[in-house]
């Protein structure tokens, strides 16, 4: 079959979109990794990533299928499952808002580090500002307007990098990773408002919610899970080897997976609504999972191979013992990407359950790997996570490329 509709397709040119927004979000969370490097100590970076793993872990409970079911709803359907979606996203990030203050608190009384808990509550306040533009965002992304969501993620996270650069410089504290994300919050909410308006159409009924609950509960679960994989080691490493030994693998892991973690969201968030209109998803899933794999391997091997000249370059010579981590690190990216286009192809085939549970294999033997290896050091753990990503992101992934069955009624978008 020729490749030439597939090179042609909006697929592409919003991959490229959200491509370049992650780039230019990366060049200016580099800003940030030098500056936080240049001014901080290991043990003060470490309150931080402690601080920015809880709230990332309890973040995921935003990614419940919601916007996801905007975007595949029947024409008919839409404003009901918009006027549903709506309800539930308030009442979920209140919900979790309340959730994270109460952590925050619980850290706080039983003895923990009262930077670490101030860190935690501010970090809450995010999400006041998500669930007004949850119905936007996703008739956005419905009617093809990638590009402009791209742009709006993109300004949202340059502007909290530029501000942490800032702040770390005037004020060199945690507080300086944390404080840009709850300031730059508000800047999502307007433009994504402001790209795809809605107003609830009150007399039209909501859609049932049970529907939502079922889709959503495999993807938050699969959601949680995937935060469990990216900030479970770092709990891990600080528990069992000190702020100091956390310092150093989160601005390692940064280095190294950084840029490839970003470039495997933006693949699958343009990935999951071109799976919903296509004919064949199976050939439209090798073809985007190729097209990942020629974008992405060429850069973590150079990143890989640049590691040592790069990583005293930019982050000082007191950095330069990372470079064995960061190069292990990049080459975890590859299976990633595999397996970033198999998860979204289950997803949209309306196999959540599936993709729940080999996220839940993965990151339970990412646990292990980081709770057996940490005596033996931080190399180690990153020689034990790169075995695992190969073995089970790579293995599942193409094991869903060469085959499998069809469930009886797929997630699809009739029109738009």
């Amino acid at each position: 079959m020729s490749h030439a509709p597939f090179l042609s397709s909006p697929f592409l040119r919003h991959l490229a979109a959200y491509g370049a927004s992650e780039i230019a979000a990366k060049a200016s969370r580099l800003l940030v990794v030098v500056a936080v490097s240049r001014a901080l100590d290991p043990a003060a970076i470490g309150v931080a990533a402690a601080a920015l793993a809880v709230s990332d872990i309890l973040k995921a409970l935003t990614e419940n299928g919601i916007v996801q079911k905007v975007i595949a709803a029947d024409p008919d359907a839409l404003e009901a499952t918009c006027a549903t979606a709506h309800r539930l996203g308030w009442a979920w990030c209140l919900g979790l808002c309340l959730v994270q203050l109460t952590v925050a608190a619980l850290l706080w009384a039983t003895g923990g580090s009262l930077s670490l808990a101030g860190l935690v509550a501010i970090l809450a306040l995010e999400y006041l500002f998500m669930p007004g533009g949850l119905v936007s965002c996703g008739l956005a992304m419905r009617a093809g307007l990638m590009r402009q969501t791209a742009v709006i993620c993109g300004a949202q996270v340059v502007g909290a990098n530029l501000i942490s650069v800032a702040l770390v410089l005037a004020w060199p504290s945690p507080a300086a990773l944390v404080l840009p994300k709850v300031l730059t919050a508000p800047i999502w909410l307007a433009a994504m408002r402001r790209l795809r308006p809605w107003r609830r159409d009150r007399t039209q009924p909501r859609a049932p919610v049970g529907p939502f609950l079922t889709f959503g509960a495999a993807i938050l679960g699969v959601e949680v899970l995937r935060a469990l994989r990216m900030q479970a080691d770092k709990l891990v490493v600080g528990a069992m080897l000190g702020a100091e030994a956390l310092g150093l693998w989160f601005l390692a892991f940064n280095a190294g997976l950084s840029l490839a973690t970003s470039f495997s969201v933006a693949f699958a968030t343009v990935l999951f609504p071109h799976l919903c209109r296509a004919e064949d998803r199976r050939v439209a899933l090798r073809q985007a999972a190729l097209v990942g794999l020629v974008l992405v391997t060429p850069v973590v091997a150079l990143q890989a191979l640049l590691s040592p000249v790069y990583v005293p370059l930019l982050y000082g010579g007191a950095w330069e013992g990372i470079a064995g981590l960061v190069a292990l690190l990049c080459l975890a990216a590859i299976p990633a990407t595999l397996w970033s286009a198999a998860a979204q192809w289950l997803r949209a085939e309306g196999r959540a359950g599936t993709e729940l549970a080999l996220t839940a294999a993965f990151t339970l033997a990412l646990v292990l790997n980081t709770v057996l290896l940490a005596p033996r050091g931080l190399v180690a753990i990153a020689i034990g996570y790169l075995i695992a990503a190969v073995a089970l992101q790579g293995g599942a992934a193409l094991l869903a490329l060469a085959g499998g069955r069809r469930p009886m009624s797929p997630l699809r978008i009739r029109s738009a």
